[in-house]
């Protein structure tokens, strides 16, 4: 048994609109409904360029098969997603384009340049641009 690689992340959003779009807008994510049983007010499923959907964004009301206790905070006892991306200057534009803060962080010795940034629900994202 192995684990293969990540599938996608889930986050459950005050306003699942704004998410999907924040997703879709900065990220050029393309937005998707969720298969039944959910619908189109319960869930988007925002997919890669190869059609994956790699983050589920829920309404706080979405039904799921298991619940839990959130721990205190804006994001629960997630810290962070860190996303391998490509094109960092495209992508540092479109963050500067709208105006959010961000933090940039280099580590030579990986050859990795980040910019930190976070999305509606404050969830710290962690953008890696390896060699570029």
């Amino acid at each position: 048994m192995k684990v293969n690689a990540l599938d996608h992340i889930n986050i459950v959003a005050a306003d699942l609109d704004q998410t999907a779009r924040f997703y879709a807008d900065l990220f050029g994510l393309d937005r998707r409904d969720a298969p039944s049983p959910l619908t189109a007010q319960d869930a988007q499923w925002m997919c890669d360029s190869e059609g994956r959907p790699i983050l589920h964004i829920n309404s706080a009301t979405c039904p799921r098969p298991f619940d839990r206790v959130v721990i205190e905070g804006p994001t629960g006892a997630i810290h962070h997603i860190a996303l391998n991306c490509s094109g960092y200057t495209a992508m540092l534009a479109r963050i500067d384009a709208r105006k959010m803060d961000r933090t940039l962080n280099t580590v030579e010795s990986a050859g990795l340049r980040q910019i930190f940034v976070k999305d509606p629900n404050e969830i710290l994202l962690e953008l890696n641009f390896f060699a570029e």
